[in-house]
């Protein structure tokens, strides 16, 4: 929509808070406990710092890459995030935008639209899921996943259902009944472009996971199946090895932090795993995860496909990731402000900014391409990374 145009991502943040409700808004703040890792996420990347070239910068720069097996125009794909009551068209949306950059994208099983739906958007489509149920579901889940076109699975593991946030956590409803209307009404009443957006597209979100539906079942509520996942065993890396055999296609491991993870991930057949923190929304004083990405890089990257969550804000954030050793990066809040700013273009515009910021930053770094990036390109801070390693050696008397 012209004039909804942003030039940041951190406008785009400005502009969502304003639009959505705060129950809404602040569950995609999220974070855990104190905040510590949410916020560490972001500030990482001002400690690193470019030493750019001064004269024989080239003109035309590339950033095309692949990602598990597909060709995409930029080092940034979609992570997988429920986007529940953020926009109408959500997941649907994001997939259309992300297809228009040339780019893929995750769907999470507690995402609000379907597989097939989201699948036809853009075929370059990951279905990512969490260990919830027993072996029987997990399978149906992965048929349906690959029925429905899914180039890749995802698999996220770091997960410890940790609770609480010093600021207090958004009231979530089982359902949007009655009740939770009257409880909900004055934050609508105070965004009423949110509420008519969702009125005019069929009405107020119902908060239901149909990717977690079971055959011939209605799609079940969120945080009825957020119970059944609390209620599973969690998984040994022999169940993983497991799923893994369940799936001929890419196989990506979502949560590494620890070198030995990342090893024992390669072992089950994984393909690509992510250096992820849950957007900090897990174990509260976590490191960013691009202080543990050198050392996950240096054990594994000669072995599977490396990518970074968490944290990415900009183009030059990207690049950072990429000159560590990153194959690309994965965003979420970043595209969620843009689709609760501007909808479909609003992701759009989000890609945009990543896009011209990757290019800014590799011609002042004087790299053609992506693929030339080095970390000498980033000076790193003493102290900056992390590694399981370091964290293990006995502290000086």
């Amino acid at each position: 929509m012209a004039g909804e145009w942003f030039e940041t991502v951190a406008e785009a943040q400005r502009r969502a808070k304003k639009r959505l409700p705060k129950s809404v808004y602040g569950a995609l703040i999220a974070g855990g406990q104190a905040g510590r890792t949410l916020k560490d996420n972001i500030d990482a990347y001002s400690e690193l710092e470019f030493l750019p070239h001064t004269a024989e910068l080239p003109r035309e720069r590339s950033m095309s890459t692949t990602v598990l097996g597909q060709d995409i125009s930029l080092p940034v794909i979609i992570s997988p995030t429920g986007v529940q009551a953020v926009h109408p068209d959500g997941e649907v949306a994001v997939a259309r935008a992300s297809a228009a950059a040339g780019t893929a994208m995750g769907l999470s099983s507690f995402a609000s639209k379907s597989i097939e739906d989201v699948v036809a958007a853009n075929p370059k489509t990951f279905f990512q899921m969490y260990w919830s149920g027993d072996r029987e579901v997990l399978l149906q889940r992965t048929e349906r996943a690959r029925a429905a076109g899914a180039k890749g699975l995802i698999v996220t593991l770091d997960w410890t259902f940790s609770s609480g946030r010093d600021w207090g956590s958004p009231m979530i409803p089982e359902k949007i009944d009655l009740k939770a209307l009257m409880h909900f009404a004055p934050e609508g009443i105070v965004r009423p472009r949110w509420v008519l957006t969702f009125l005019r597209n069929g009405g107020i979100p119902d908060l239901t996971v149909p990717n977690m539906t079971r055959p011939g079942e209605p799609a079940p509520t969120f945080f009825g199946v957020y119970g059944e996942w609390m209620q599973t065993a969690m998984p040994t890396w022999s169940d993983v090895a497991w799923l893994r055999q369940q799936w001929d296609g890419p196989f990506l491991v979502k949560g590494i932090m620890r070198a030995e993870d990342a090893r024992r991930a390669v072992d089950t057949g994984a393909t690509a795993i992510s250096v992820s923190n849950h957007g900090g929304n897990n174990l509260d004083s976590t490191p960013a995860s691009i202080r543990v990405l050198p050392g996950i890089v240096a054990a594994v990257g000669d072995q599977v496909e490396v990518l970074l969550d968490g944290g990415i804000r900009r183009g030059g954030d990207v690049v950072k990731a990429l000159a560590l050793g990153a194959r690309a990066v994965m965003i979420g809040r970043a595209y969620l402000w843009g689709l609760a700013a501007n909808g479909e273009a609003g992701v759009q515009n989000v890609l945009d900014i990543l896009r011209a910021g990757i290019d800014s930053t590799l011609m002042g770094l004087g790299r053609a391409t992506i693929h030339d990036l080095v970390p000498e390109d980033v000076y790193v801070p003493e102290g900056f990374i992390r590694s399981s390693a370091t964290l293990s050696q006995p502290v000086a008397p």
